[in-house]
């Protein structure tokens, strides 16, 4: 029966044993202050210095990104996993689409030909389409920013630690050297003390170089990471955009679902009674004028007079004739096309083409 046995070599386990030895206690040496250490130079330090700031900057934009995009952190943690065993995420819905499934099958419980229903369904099928837009806003962003932050961050970052710890092995040799030198007593033992720091000179420039090379990539990938940033930008504009073209179509058709708007009869011609949606209710002025308003049906029922006290005007009009006078202001900001009108406890804004000024010719005593 024959046994494959590794093959070791003594000497060299006991050579890299003695290193091992050597530098535990060059940097045991160096932490109580006993010895002295060999100095990075000025330009190796800022480059190193921007390597670490790089990567936990890096570290908090992408977990702050993923937080946005996966606010949930069980699923982050499911994602991560099966993007370790190289398996499909598993496909969940969003809270929109929920809200959407639930708006749709209670908008077919309360009625279809229901106007809350009908309101209900509508909504629901554009919070389906607000789902969609979120998962491909989330795939997209994934793809374009977090997944090559990440692959940086696994890659040369780790690289680059990887480097500095070997140049940081080879310092401490090349200081250990350094007190083997100075400890020699020997001609013997100062010559090969010698030889032994010239090796680890060498070896440490070398390595130094290296680490140094990798350093000043960074500047490379952060242009690159400027460009990620670009892409993922314009995807957060999409996303928006998609989303408010969506929620706009909802808002216009349930506004088609609502019921007319009453239409006034002036000169034989039915016209909007209403002011359009787009005018917004203000604070009106302080100075109050008397307008005549033109109704398009005077109630018989009323009584035949009315009094309105305004400071010292006393005014009274005919309830009969086509007309109601009321009190009207200038809205804050003025709006070309309508006033503010109060009559008693209603109140709200008048066309002003429907509006007529009243002086005190027109029944206004004192």
């Amino acid at each position: 029966m024959n046994i494959n046995l590794p093959n070791f070599n003594m000497k060299n386990l006991v050579k890299e044993a003695g290193s091992t030895i050597s530098r535990v206690v060059q940097l045991t040496e160096e932490k109580l202050g006993t010895t002295e250490r060999t100095e990075y130079d000025l330009h190796f330090q800022n480059l190193a210095e921007r390597a670490d700031v790089t990567k936990t900057w890096t570290e908090k934009i992408v977990r702050d990104t993923e937080s946005v995009l996966i606010p949930n952190p069980q699923n982050r943690v499911e994602d991560f996993i099966f993007e370790k065993i190289e398996k499909s995420k598993p496909k969940r819905l969003s809270n929109l689409e929920h809200l959407a499934l639930d708006m749709i099958e209670a908008g077919g419980d309360f009625g279809q030909d229901l106007p809350y229903g009908q309101a209900l369904i509508k909504a629901g099928q554009a919070e389906q389409k607000l789902g969609q837009c979120e998962h491909d806003f989330i795939a997209t962003s994934g793809i374009c920013f977090t997944q090559p932050l990440r692959k940086f961050l696994d890659g040369e970052m780790k690289t680059i630690g990887k480097e500095r710890g070997i140049l940081e092995t080879k310092r401490l040799d090349l200081d250990a050297c350094k007190n083997r030198v100075k400890k020699a007593r020997s001609m013997l033992g100062q010559q090969s003390a010698e030889r032994d720091l010239r090796v680890a000179q060498a070896e440490f420039d070398r390595q130094s170089e290296i680490t140094k090379l990798l350093l000043d990539g960074i500047s490379t990938s952060q242009a690159s990471h400027l460009r990620h940033l670009h892409a993922f930008i314009q995807t957060q504009v999409r996303y928006y955009k998609q989303c408010g073209d969506v929620m706009e179509q909802l808002q216009r058709e349930l506004a088609k679902m609502q019921h007319p708007k009453p239409r006034l009869r002036i000169n034989s011609e039915d016209v909007d009674g209403g002011p359009p949606s787009s005018v917004s209710m203000h604070s009106c002025d302080s100075d109050s004028l008397v307008g005549l308003a033109l109704d398009s049906d005077p109630d018989p029922d009323l009584d035949k007079s009315l009094t309105n006290l305004l400071g010292d005007f006393h005014i009274e009009f005919d309830t009969t004739a086509v007309s109601t006078v009321i009190f009207v202001t200038e809205c804050s900001p003025v709006n070309e096309d309508y006033m503010y009108g109060k009559q008693g406890l209603m109140k709200g804004l008048v066309p002003r083409a429907f509006v007529e000024m009243l002086d005190e010719e027109h029944d206004v005593t004192l």
